[in-house]
C-alpha cells in the first residue's frame, strides 16, 4: 500500500497537466473556414437547390414516359396449362399455350423481354437467407451446415446442385416470340446470354473444376422443382450452363417487393428486326411450368426499350420533384417570416 507521501508531489516537483500541448492542432489553432450565413445565402440556397431538382425531375419523368413498352398478362390466357401444373404429380407433361397481341407502331432500338411476377414474396427472410454462395462459387462444401434447409439432400443422402428455396423455385417457363408477317410466320431471335451482371458472372459465380459439366456435378442432383439438372439448363449453348448460366444467375438476385421483373431475352437486331420490332401482329408460345394460382400470383411478359435514365419508373424524376417543391416553399417560407421580423424591427426602432 502506497503512503500519502509517495502520491503527492514532492516539494519543487511539477505537477502533472491535463492542459492539452500547446500546438495549432490540440489548441484548435489551425486555420479553417467557417460559413457565414445571411438571409441572402440561406435563400439563394434553398432556390437553387429547388429550382435544380424540380429540372431534374421534369427532364427524368419526360424520359421515363418515353419508354416504349407493352405488358401482356398470360395467367388466365394458359389457365388449362395452369390447372395442369396444379397438380405436382403433371411435373414431366409438357403444355404449351398461345398469346396474340398487336404493335400499333414499330419499338424502335434495342427491346428487352422481361416476365414479371405479382404476389411472389422473395423478401421473406427465411427464403433470402436459403443459399450457398460458397457452393455457387464451384467450391466443395457441406451443404448441411448451410442455410440451405430443408432443400439440402434427398432422404438418400443425395445432395441438391443447387441448394435452397430461391434456386428450388427458379422461373422455369419457356417464352418465345413469333412475328406474323403476311402469310409467314418469323421467329423472332432473343439473345439470352449478356443478360447478367458482370460481377455475378465473373465473381460471384463458378461452377466447379472439371473437364466437362457433367462430370463436375457427378453425385448431385437437381433441386425438387427443376426438371433438368443445373448442368443442362441450356442445352443449346454449353458456356451458359450450371452456376453461369444466366437466368439462373438472374433469379437468384431476389427482389424487395412481391411485384417484380427480371430480365429474361433480349431482341437481336438482325434482318427484319435491325431496327428492333416492327409493327404487326405477334404470338407469344409459352411452355407453361411455373405454377402461380396456389399464392394467388400473376404472370407476365413484358416488352420494352430503355433510356439514358432506365426503363419506364417515374420514381426518380418523382422524388425530384417532391424534393424541388419542398426546397422552394421552405425558401418562400423563410422569407415571409424574415419580411415580417424585419416589419417588426423597424416598427420598434421607430418608437
Amino acid at each position: 500500500m502506497k503512503n500519502k507521501r509517495d502520491v503527492l508531489p514532492q516539494e519543487g516537483e511539477a505537477r502533472p497537466s491535463k492542459c492539452p500541448d500547446n500546438s495549432a492542432f490540440k489548441q484548435q489553432r489551425l486555420p479553417a473556414w467557417k460559413p457565414q450565413l445571411n438571409i441572402v445565402t440561406v435563400l439563394s440556397s434553398f432556390f437553387l437547390v429547388g429550382t435544380f431538382c424540380l429540372t431534374m425531375g421534369v427532364i427524368l419523368i419526360l424520359s421515363a414516359n418515353s419508354v416504349r413498352e407493352i405488358q401482356i398478362d398470360y395467367s388466365d390466357k394458359c389457365s388449362d396449362c395452369s390447372k395442369l401444373r396444379e397438380n405436382s404429380s403433371n411435373w414431366n407433361k409438357e403444355c404449351h399455350c398461345s398469346v396474340n397481341f398487336t404493335l400499333k407502331e414499330d419499338i424502335l432500338g434495342d427491346v428487352f423481354m422481361y416476365y414479371g411476377l405479382q404476389n411472389f414474396y422473395q423478401n421473406h427472410r427465411r427464403y433470402v437467407i436459403s443459399r450457398s454462395d460458397a457452393q455457387l462459387l464451384g467450391r466443395n462444401v457441406n451443404i448441411q451446415r448451410s442455410y440451405c434447409a430443408p432443400f439440402t439432400t434427398y432422404s438418400n443422402g443425395t445432395p441438391m446442385a443447387p441448394c435452397g428455396a430461391i434456386a428450388n423455385s427458379m422461373f422455369n417457363d419457356t417464352i418465345d416470340l413469333f412475328y406474323n408477317r403476311n402469310s409467314s410466320v418469323i421467329q423472332v431471335p432473343l439473345l439470352k446470354t449478356g443478360n447478367s451482371w458482370w460481377t455475378d458472372k465473373n465473381v460471384k459465380f463458378r461452377n466447379p473444376e472439371s473437364y466437362n459439366l457433367s462430370s463436375a456435378f457427378a453425385g448431385t442432383a437437381r433441386p425438387p422443382y427443376w426438371q433438368k439438372p443445373v448442368y443442362l439448363l441450356d442445352e443449346e449453348d454449353e458456356r451458359n450452363n450450371g452456376y453461369i448460366n444466366d437466368d439462373f444467375i438472374i433469379w437468384m438476385r431476389v427482389s424487395a417487393f412481391s411485384t417484380f421483373r427480371n430480365l429474361y431475352r433480349r431482341v437481336r437486331r438482325v434482318r427484319h428486326f435491325a431496327d428492333g420490332l416492327p409493327a404487326g401482329n405477334y404470338t407469344f408460345r409459352i411452355s407453361y411450368n411455373f405454377p402461380v394460382a396456389r399464392f394467388k400470383g400473376r404472370k407476365h411478359v413484358i416488352l420494352s426499350t430503355v433510356v439514358w435514365s432506365g426503363g419506364s419508373n417515374p420514381f426518380l424524376g418523382i422524388a425530384y420533384v417532391v424534393s424541388g417543391t419542398a426546397a422552394i416553399l421552405a425558401g418562400f417560407v423563410i422569407t415571409a417570416i424574415h419580411l415580417k421580423l424585419r416589419k417588426k424591427k423597424t416598427y420598434f426602432q421607430r418608437q
